[in-house]
């Protein structure tokens, strides 16, 4: 099995990334977007991390970028920032290789090291088992469900709310 790198971001990823985004955007519910990013859009979005307490972080084999994990800012008023909001999107070809738990060890470590976060939340669409275990395994605690929050692909979701203090 190659050996998988992980690693912050770069401005070279860019396409890689937002073409994992899109297809989740397109075939899956760990996004509530519904239709696809534009190059310039997901630009923004990059330039807001790797800097304070938002780190974006790649895992890469043999030159491919297979997946991203971030830790993005919650909401804009000041008092929330020192929460963050981790989001990780795997390549459909890369699932289940263990990728995402790579990439979420090491954002995790990097909020820990980080005195500027205290809690990380994750919003989890409730038909999305595989990161709801992914989560658990790492020790993040269920707060809360919004029931039939989102309507995607002819179907109203609920949202589970997860936490984990660093």
């Amino acid at each position: 099995m190659p050996t998988t790198l992980i690693r912050p971001a770069q401005q070279q990823d860019l396409p890689a990334l937002l073409a994992i985004y899109n297809h989740e955007i397109l075939n899956g519910v760990a996004t509530f977007d519904l239709q696809p990013k534009s190059l310039a859009e997901r630009q923004s979005w990059f330039d807001e991390h790797n800097k304070n307490n938002h780190p974006l972080l790649v895992a890469e084999q043999d030159g491919e970028v297979l997946g991203y994990a971030s830790l993005s800012r919650y909401a804009e008023k000041a008092a929330y920032n020192s929460t963050v909001e981790l989001s990780v999107y795997i390549a459909p070809s890369a699932r289940r290789q263990g990728i995402a738990s790579q990439l979420m060890l090491a954002v995790i470590d990097l909020a820990k090291k980080d005195n500027a976060t205290h809690l990380i939340v994750s919003l989890i669409t409730g038909t999305n088992q595989a990161s709801i275990s992914l989560h658990q395994k790492f020790g993040f605690n269920k707060i809360g469900t919004l029931h039939q929050v989102g309507y995607k692909h002819q179907q109203f979701l609920d949202v589970h709310i997860y936490e984990l203090f660093v």
